[in-house]
């Protein structure tokens, strides 16, 4: 069971170093894009070059990586909530590309993908939340880091500092969830 252990609870990690290896890859093709200003989703919005290998190359696994996650940690439910909070949010990209510049409002895709990434921000964020009430406390200051970017996706304006405020999240989000897989 220590190996399980040590998998459970690297699986996150993998999957952060795999999406950063995947995003310096892909970033440079797309014209224009700023890791500071623009959404990881834009890379593969509606029309981009990448738009499929973004979706199934990239959102997909790292969707399927959280579903497994969030199978091995069923027996805490906060846990398990953290790990399927991320997997929708990335499945839901997956399925649902964004608009260009992935507008707070568009087209039903749009709507779609933005659910998703209310459930992973948000839905995520409260998971975090009540792992800290229940598990560490120190879990809070990550909960409201990934709240407050949730905030700052939604209020932003595009081109503003997004890709900053999901990447905060991305790594609070990641690397909380590794850490719970290795407490529970």
């Amino acid at each position: 069971m220590p190996r399980m252990r040590v998998f459970v609870s690297l699986l996150p990690l993998i999957a952060l170093a795999y999406l950063g290896a995947v995003l310096a890859y892909l970033a440079p093709r797309k014209s224009g894009y700023s890791h500071l200003r623009h959404t990881i989703s834009e890379i593969g919005e509606i029309g981009a070059p990448d738009q499929r290998l973004v979706a199934f190359g990239l959102f997909l696994p790292v969707g399927l990586a959280f579903a497994l996650l969030g199978f091995f940690l069923r027996t805490n439910p906060f846990a398990a909530s953290l790990a399927c909070c991320i997997a929708a949010g990335y499945a839901a990209a997956a399925a649902f590309p964004c608009d260009p510049g992935s507008p707070v409002s568009g087209t039903a895709r749009q709507v779609a993908h933005n659910l998703g990434g209310a459930i992973q921000y948000i839905g995520g964020g409260l998971s975090l939340l009540a792992l800290s009430e229940r598990l560490v406390p120190e879990l809070r200051v990550a909960a409201y880091l990934v709240l407050g970017s949730a905030f700052l996706l939604t209020v932003m304006p595009s081109g503003g500092a997004r890709g900053l405020a999901q990447r905060v999240a991305e790594v609070a989000l990641f690397g909380c969830a590794s850490y719970v897989a290795w407490v529970v």
